[in-house]
């Protein structure tokens, strides 16, 4: 009996070695995008981006001499399983990365987790700042890269009004608190700015298309700034068509509209409404040409859309491939520092930087809705921005900085008090 034991106990060794070493013969890649519910509609598409590119690492070589493996979860678009979906591929399947979150709710839901269990997260969806975590690279859009650029365009077109019409979460909330400061700081009165907030999937605009039509009617020019986020867009942008609301009448500058949410619509009515991004599809360049044909070829499908979040997943992920080559090694700690400084051309021409703030430095791109679902590039600026994690806009941060290299090491650093916190000043965690 007592040798059978042994005997079992021996193989049961063997077999957890044999899986501890096939394991660490791969690299795991952790994927944390809603595949179901009210944001697949956005997500999907990055879920299948990060494949794409762990396909196209793995016909380089890999990394370190290991294939990348593809761990792929879905959080469903509900925000608390996203922190359980990350638990499991940090701690269960030991990713040695992850790419994931759109809405800032889920990003919001995943920071505790990645923070205590040390893992290292790519976000590439604009957001509202006010945040530096050690265990994020923020790839998307800071308001400064994005928001405050759109307004001033729109002022410089007369726009006098302003509609701040946003999904009822985090993202919204405090990117237009910061807009209303900055339209206050640039003289607009209160009385011309009308903020409104809908759940997600929210489906009945016509009382509130209604309300931006009579606030638009007052002999100023107004425009509606939107941060409505998902599939709510569909049932909005129709609203706006069904009660003759052009871009004429009242533009609407979108940041979470891209060319993959277009491809529901019926565009006709949406000619000439605005988005503003880093990137859009009909940016000529040859590494755009490049990629476009690279996810043309990958999803076997020439009407895929290619967008400025799936661009934004291409450089975090181009820089943590460089980083883990660089670091020659997986391990977070080595592989945060060799981020630092490193660049990748942009895909419309030019190179992103990541700074030691975790955000990169890019162009800004508006662009006007054509009738094929592309965008016009309108306008862009001459150089690359830098994102800024703390805006100067608001009492409560515009004293922070965010500079994770030595000596600061630090997020969230107060330059007037030179006093270092946590990675969110209070009252900005999700909502």
């Amino acid at each position: 009996m007592i040798k059978k034991l042994s005997k079992a106990v021996g193989v049961a060794a063997l077999t957890l070695s044999a899986a501890m070493a096939q394991a660490s013969e791969t690299i795991k890649v952790g994927v944390l995008h809603s595949l179901s519910g009210t944001m697949a509609i956005s997500e999907t598409t990055l879920k299948d981006t990060v494949l794409m590119m762990i396909e196209e690492q793995n016909k380089k070589g890999g990394l370190l001499g290991k294939k990348l493996e593809p761990v792929v979860v879905d959080p469903a678009s509900n925000w608390p399983l996203f922190a359980e979906k990350t638990r499991e591929l940090l701690a269960k399947e030991k990713v040695d990365v992850i790419f994931g979150c759109w809405t800032s709710v889920s990003r919001k839901s995943v920071l505790p987790v990645v923070e205590e269990l040390n893992g290292l997260l790519f976000y590439p969806v604009q957001y509202e700042g006010e945040e530096s975590s050690k265990n994020v690279f923020y790839t998307g859009a800071a308001p400064n890269q994005q928001a405050i650029p759109a307004v001033d365009y729109l002022m410089n077109q007369g726009v006098k009004r302003w509609v701040l019409a946003g999904t009822d979460y985090v993202y919204p909330r405090t990117t237009n608190k910061i807009l209303e400061s900055y339209l206050k700081s640039k003289g607009v009165s209160e009385k011309d700015i009308l903020v409104n907030y809908t759940p997600f999937g929210h489906s009945d605009w016509q009382t509130i298309v209604s309300d931006i039509k009579k606030f638009g009617s007052t002999g100023k020019k107004a425009a509606v700034v939107s941060t409505v986020n998902g599939d709510a867009n569909v049932p909005f942008y129709k609203e706006l068509a069904n009660q003759g609301i052009s871009s004429d009448d009242i533009p609407v500058v979108a940041f979470s509209v891209g060319e993959e949410e277009l491809s529901g619509f019926d565009t006709k009515p949406l000619v000439g409404h605005l988005a503003a991004w880093n990137y859009f599809m009909s940016a000529e360049s040859d590494l755009n040409d490049e990629f476009i044909d690279a996810w043309h070829a990958f999803t076997k499908n020439e009407d895929r859309t290619t967008n400025d979040p799936m661009e934004a997943t291409y450089i975090g992920f181009e820089m943590w491939a460089k980083a883990v080559t660089k670091a020659g090694s997986v391990d977070v700690d080595k592989v945060r520092p060799a981020m630092y400084g490193l660049k990748v051309p942009n895909l419309t021409g030019g190179t992103a930087v990541m700074n030691t703030n975790h955000h990169l430095s890019k162009p800004v791109l508006i662009g006007e809705i054509q009738e094929d679902g592309q965008f016009d590039i309108v306008w862009k600026t001459d150089g690359v921005v830098k994102g800024d994690a703390w805006t100067d806009f608001l009492p409560e941060s515009k004293n922070l900085m965010s500079d994770w290299a030595a000596p600061i090491s630090c997020g969230n650093y107060n330059t007037v008090s030179k006093t270092c916190a946590g990675s969110e000043v209070a009252g900005q965690q999700a909502m």
